[in-house]
């Protein structure tokens, strides 16, 4: 295929959307730096339509984000103007802040900042020309995230300038307070808006005890989106980095933010993240809430009285055995699940799982079917109770259903997995459908044997 060949199939790539094609194309000797009928690199063109995977392939391949444009831009000052963060990141490149020079970085953050400031609708009323009320509407922007589409005069740009600016400003290591980081995050107070998570990812990157200890001190701020921001950022801090030094910190921090919180929205957030760490102070926060009036809360205990840090004690499998009694189905599917391997409390687990099956509820109803496949109970009450799910509409519930039958060489097994049906693409290392296979095998070199 000649060069020319290629490149036009490249361009046709490119419109298309199609990422692959365009990563086998440049393989293939295609020009990343192709332009399309109009004079614009490919880059722009997928830039334009928003096609962030398009993009980034084109990059990794070659294709220049600093190329200078017939209008005096550049394909990364146009992913800036046009407010997609994904498209952003995708043409930001390699090392920028060493290879545009100061001035073409100012420059890049005085667009971002003026947008952010302005506001994408009154920016976009001063460059059309345009009246009325702008149209808006939400898009996801990237693989989690979301942003605001806005449309006026025949311009349509995306509202993520202040995530635009806050990753900018990080690449070129200027170190914006962080008061005025969150400040950002928490105009739109959403954990999946760009400008959040983008501020929250950040701030994680800037691994000083500064940083930190500014972050923190939020949780004692009146507006409980300050104090969900902290939340965020403990638990992807900890995710990113789990370093002893801060791991013990935080689990300080939280164990006494968890004593003092009394707004139930926060108290739930801080109860989940507590509870993902190892502290000796589990147990007794645990005990503190059992009784707490509102489910949300009584739902995050059974995990802090089931703590690694210290042996249960009897007050925890009391309570626990009173949480499995909680008229609320996710308090008592929770309270199981994290004692399953607790052979004192086995048969009140069992009897609390038994009647969840029979929840209205499919939610609690296939959780439920789950924790009674993989129980170490073996009665013929369970085994009945899962050969009666085969009946369940749903393929999941069904598929449990069948696994557990396998795992207890349940007579009813092969029937089982011809009711669970054809389970198509994406269970081919699903360990329900590989106990399956392996019980079907073993059965079929029985009978040869």
């Amino acid at each position: 295929m000649g060069e020319g060949e290629l490149d036009g199939r490249l361009r046709s790539a490119v419109r298309a959307g199609d990422a692959e094609a365009v990563r086998d194309l440049l393989n293939r000797g295609a020009d990343p730096e192709a332009v399309d009928a109009s004079g614009l690199p490919v880059l722009c063109v997928a830039v334009a339509a928003y096609d962030a995977p398009v993009a980034e392939v084109l990059v990794e391949g070659g294709a220049d984000p600093d190329r200078v444009l017939p209008d005096g831009t550049t394909p990364l000052w146009c992913a800036v103007d046009g407010g997609s963060p994904a498209v952003f990141s995708a043409v930001l490149g390699k090392e920028p802040r060493l290879r545009l020079s100061g001035p073409a970085r100012e420059r890049l953050l005085v667009l971002a900042r003026s947008w952010y400031e302005t506001g994408v609708a009154e920016e976009l009323r001063r460059r059309t020309g345009a009246q009325g009320t702008a149209a808006t509407v939400r898009v996801q922007d990237g693989e989690y995230d979301w942003v605001d589409q806005v449309s006026l005069g025949g311009l349509v740009v995306r509202a993520g300038h202040g995530a635009i600016l806050t990753s900018l400003e990080w690449a070129f290591r200027v170190l914006t307070p962080v008061d005025e980081l969150i400040a950002r995050a928490v105009e739109q107070p959403d954990e999946e808006h760009v400008d959040w998570s983008t501020v929250c990812w950040i701030l994680t990157q800037r691994r000083s005890f500064e940083t930190w200890s500014a972050v923190v001190a939020h949780r004692h701020d009146p507006d409980r989106a300050h104090r969900r921001f902290v939340v965020d950022f403990l638990r992807m801090r900890g995710f990113f980095d789990p370093s002893p030094h801060y791991e013990k910190n935080e689990s300080e921090l939280l164990a006494a933010w968890a004593a003092e919180e009394t707004d139930v929205e926060m108290l739930v957030k801080v109860l989940d993240a507590f509870t993902d760490r190892d502290h000796p102070g589990q147990e007794a926060i645990g005990l503190r809430y059992a009784g707490h009036p509102d489910p949300r809360v009584r739902r995050e205990v059974p995990c802090a009285l089931s703590t690694d840090c210290v042996p249960r004690t009897a007050a925890a499998s009391a309570a626990l055995l009173t949480l499995m009694r909680d008229p609320d189905a996710e308090v008592r599917l929770r309270a199981c699940t994290v004692s399953m391997r607790d052979d004192d409390l086995l048969p009140e687990i069992t009897q609390a799982l038994l009647l969840l099956i029979e929840d209205p509820d499919a939610d609690p109803r296939g959780a439920a079917a789950a924790a009674l496949a993989g129980s170490r109970d073996r009665t013929p009450a369970v085994a009945d109770a899962l050969a009666a799910l085969l009946d369940e509409d749903n393929q999941l519930v069904r598929l449990e259903a069948a696994y557990g039958l396998a795992l207890r060489d349940d007579p009813r097994t092969a029937e089982a997995i011809e009711r669970v049906g054809p389970l198509g693409d994406g269970f081919e290392h699903d360990h329900r459908a590989d106990e399956l296979r392996r019980w079907r095998w073993r059965k079929d070199n029985s009978a040869a044997g």
